[in-house]
Formats: C-alpha cells, sequence, structure tokens
C-alpha cells in the first residue's frame, strides 16, 4: 500500500514538473497566517485552538456547538477561497452550480452516509465559516506584541441537496468573506500548486508542510535550520510536550516529508543536528503573489450581494448564472449582475427578474462582445 501511493505521488509529480501551474490553469494561492501556524489535523475538544511558531501564535474559536474546523477538507477549502478571490477581486464567492460539482473543483468524489465525504463537507465547511482566526506576534525580550483578530465569513448560505448533490438548486451556495480576511488573503497570498494539494489531500500535515515550505522558500536566502521543538509547536497538534511525543513527532513529519518532497522535489530539506535544515531553493510556484489592490487600503471592497430576506433586493436563481455565461461569454456575470442591478435601480421591478438579467446579459455583449 505505501508503495502503491508513493508510485502515485511520482506519477502526479511528473505531471506537475510538466507545465508550470499557470499555464494548465493549476496557479492556487493559500492565506498567509494559516501557512504560518495550522489549524487541527483531528477533531479536537472544545472551540478554541492554540498554534504557535516562534514569536508568532496562531489561535483558532468556533461557536461550541458547530466545533473546530480540522483535517484535510477546511485545508483545501480554504485554498479554494483564497485562489477565488484573488482570481475575481470579490468576497462573494459562489460554491459552485451543484453540490457535486463544488466538490469537483474541490478533488473530492461524493460519497454518502454518516461518514461520507459529503458528510464531511458540509460539517467542515459550517466549522471553517463559523471560526474566528487571531494572530499575535510577542517578543518578551524586546517588549514587542502586536496581533489582529478576524472572521473568515461575514455570511453564508449553504443551498445544497446532500440526498441529490448534482442537483441545480434554486438558490445558489455563497460565501460572503469578512473585509479583514478578504483584505489578509488578496494583498498577501502564498502561491500554491492546487494539483499539489490535491495529491496530497490524504493528510492534513503534508497540507501543512508544502504549503509551509512554499512560503518560507519565497524568502528564504540563507541556509536556516528549524528546531525540532519549534517544529513540533507549529505542526505537532496531536502529540504530547515531552521527549517520547517530541520523537514521534519527528517520525511522522519526516514521513510525511518525504511524500511533500516527491510532489516538490526542488526543496532543499534535509534533517540537521537539531531540527530540519532548510536551503533556498527555487519556490513550487515560480511567480510572486499579485501586489497589493490599490483600491483596498483607500476604499472598501465592493458591498457583497446579500439574499433578499436580509436586503430586499432581487434574488437570481442559480441557473440564470449559468444562461447569462452562455448570453455574455467571457464576462465576469457577477459584474454584470452589479452592472444590471444598478442600471435598474431606478426602474419598475421587472416581472421575470431571471429573463430580465440574461436579456441585459445577452444585449450587453452584443454591443460590446467579448471584453
Amino acid at each position: 500500500m505505501i508503495q502503491k501511493n508513493i508510485d502515485k505521488l511520482i506519477t502526479e509529480a511528473l505531471a506537475i514538473e510538466a507545465e508550470e501551474a499557470k499555464q494548465v490553469g493549476a496557479l492556487g494561492y493559500m492565506a498567509r497566517a494559516l501557512t504560518q501556524a495550522t489549524m487541527p489535523h483531528k477533531a479536537t475538544p472544545g472551540n478554541e485552538f492554540i498554534r504557535r511558531n516562534g514569536l508568532f501564535s496562531l489561535r483558532i474559536m468556533s461557536p461550541s456547538d458547530i466545533g473546530l474546523p480540522y483535517g484535510t477538507i477546511p485545508r483545501i477549502l480554504l485554498s479554494w477561497m483564497t485562489t477565488e478571490a484573488v482570481r475575481t477581486k470579490s468576497p462573494v464567492l459562489e460554491l459552485g452550480p451543484s453540490l457535486s460539482a463544488f466538490m469537483a473543483e474541490l478533488g473530492l468524489a461524493p460519497t454518502g452516509g454518516r461518514w461520507g465525504s459529503i458528510t464531511r463537507l458540509k460539517d467542515q465547511t459550517e466549522r471553517l465559516f463559523s471560526c474566528m482566526v487571531s494572530c499575535r506576534y510577542h517578543d518578551e525580550a524586546e517588549g514587542l506584541t502586536g496581533g489582529a483578530a478576524l472572521t473568515i465569513a461575514k455570511e453564508y448560505r449553504l443551498w445544497w441537496n446532500l440526498k441529490s448533490p448534482a442537483q441545480i438548486p434554486l438558490w445558489k451556495s455563497t460565501v460572503t468573506l469578512s473585509t479583514d480576511f478578504f483584505e489578509e488573503i488578496v494583498e498577501r497570498p502564498v502561491p500554491v500548486d492546487m494539483r499539489a494539494l490535491k495529491a496530497l489531500k490524504r493528510s492534513p500535515m503534508a497540507l501543512d508542510i508544502y504549503c509551509w515550505l512554499t512560503y518560507r522558500m519565497f524568502y528564504l536566502r540563507k541556509p536556516t535550520e528549524i528546531p525540532w521543538p519549534a517544529l513540533q509547536m507549529q505542526f505537532g497538534a496531536d502529540y504530547a510536550i515531552d521527549a517520547h511525543g517530541l520523537r514521534n513527532f519527528k517520525l511522522k513529519l519526516l514521513h510525511h516529508l518525504r511524500a511533500v518532497l516527491v510532489i516538490y522535489p526542488e526543496a532543499k530539506v534535509e534533517e540537521g543536528e537539531r531540527g530540519l535544515l532548510l536551503k533556498p531553493s527555487r519556490p513550487h510556484v515560480a511567480q510572486l503573489p499579485p501586489p497589493a489592490l490599490p483600491h483596498l487600503k483607500s476604499n472598501p471592497p465592493p458591498e457583497p450581494i446579500l439574499l433578499p430576506a436580509m436586503s430586499g433586493k432581487i434574488f437570481l436563481q442559480t441557473a440564470t448564472y449559468e444562461k447569462a455565461r452562455k448570453a455574455a461569454p467571457g464576462w465576469d456575470v457577477y459584474a454584470l449582475e452589479r452592472d444590471w442591478r444598478d442600471w435598474s435601480a431606478d426602474k419598475d421591478p421587472p416581472q421575470n427578474p431571471d429573463a430580465a438579467f440574461i436579456a441585459f446579459c445577452r444585449n450587453k455583449f452584443a454591443r460590446q462582445g467579448r471584453p
């Protein structure tokens, strides 16, 4: 079984080396804060989780009746959200036209039952969207302290049919990122290869190691040895803080590191005298993060389109957005939706909003063609 997994990783690694991530549309991003300290690897009691990386600490809190996010699904979901926010430059993200379509984007196969992937995705999505993340930098020797706290989602709507995942629901499932979280991820994202995340998705520790190495190699300028205790504080959520726990953690990290290095062979990493020795290496995705968006500091992001019960606005059906894409190929349907709402704001509400929006898109394309 181990050899079979290694063979599979090698095959996927060769495919990744064949083309740059950007050329095949696999360029993705990860939130910077969550590459420096990580989420739980498995179910964790309580509603607070703390990880430390040197002078940096990360605290995740969630409602006690929902629980903390853990495992591989929230990590992949978080990378997808970051990638979509960077790509669309919008805090409002559509979670696929259907549940099964969204799972395909995440590289997950829909399986039913209490422990199936459908149930786990719904559970972990709600856990991630409900939690609050706080980061703290504390240097006691220098007397320096700083920190920030943010919620991930301002609001979310999961209109998935768990019994019929391929069915397109009447209303689209969306998440609206909080302003603070949106600014954090679009200004300073960590580029990753989405195919690497999908190849390593069986292990949350392997995902964490890959994202962390990708981040460190962007700015590493000289060989640096990270002590094992420091690595355990960052990655070893499930190991006792003693000599026995440190030994077990070291063996487990080296095991998952081998899988990561199959996917990311350019990373120059080896076992040192006191920890893991990192040497300057070519980043796995050979592209720097995009520059900060100029409007974010001077102007807030555009207001998200809320549900009608909360905003009083017309609410379009999920299928309408797919029809709009066909009516105006190449256009951002959400930008078109904002234009349509602005244009129709001082007019009488249409009897059929979905048909009116599609007609607006069709006329826009007829007049201007592709953007």
